[in-house]
């Protein structure tokens, strides 16, 4: 992926990472995502006091891309804070696999630089997608 567009995306899901709503965990998270035909979307994590309805920033970030008709994930960055950058959660997983392909390019990073690498095939291996259901 051309250092630019990742670049954009660390901007993006910076941007996003500041209006993260976690009053709860105090763990701030931003992602961004370019979709096929390259449009970018962005997003930050909603906590909520019952927990179970909170959205994380990866999530928030495909589903604005969705809502504007975007339904093909070429790649997600995820930045946060930590000393380490996290990578996404199971639900997260799932719902980038509805969106994208083993091929799907997943950048983990955090303030301080740090920059990883993934593919969702990593992972997810031996994933349940859309086709099993066929």
């Amino acid at each position: 992926m051309e250092p630019n567009l990742i670049a954009k995306l660390k901007e993006l899901a910076h941007e996003a990472f500041k209006n993260s709503y976690s009053p709860y965990s105090h763990f701030k998270v931003g992602a961004a995502v370019v979709m096929k035909g390259g449009s970018l979307f962005s997003g930050c994590n909603v906590e909520n006091a019952s927990y179970g309805a909170t959205v994380c920033a990866e999530r928030n970030a495909l589903f604005q891309a969705v809502s504007k008709g975007h339904k093909e994930l070429e790649a997600i960055l995820i930045l946060t804070d930590q000393e380490h950058p996290w990578p996404p959660c199971g639900m997260c997983r799932q719902v980038m696999l509805e969106f994208g392909s083993p091929e799907t390019k997943v950048f983990t990073a955090n303030l301080n630089g740090t920059l990883n690498q993934f593919t969702l095939g990593q992972l997810c291996p031996e994933s349940f997608t859309p086709g099993n259901l066929s």
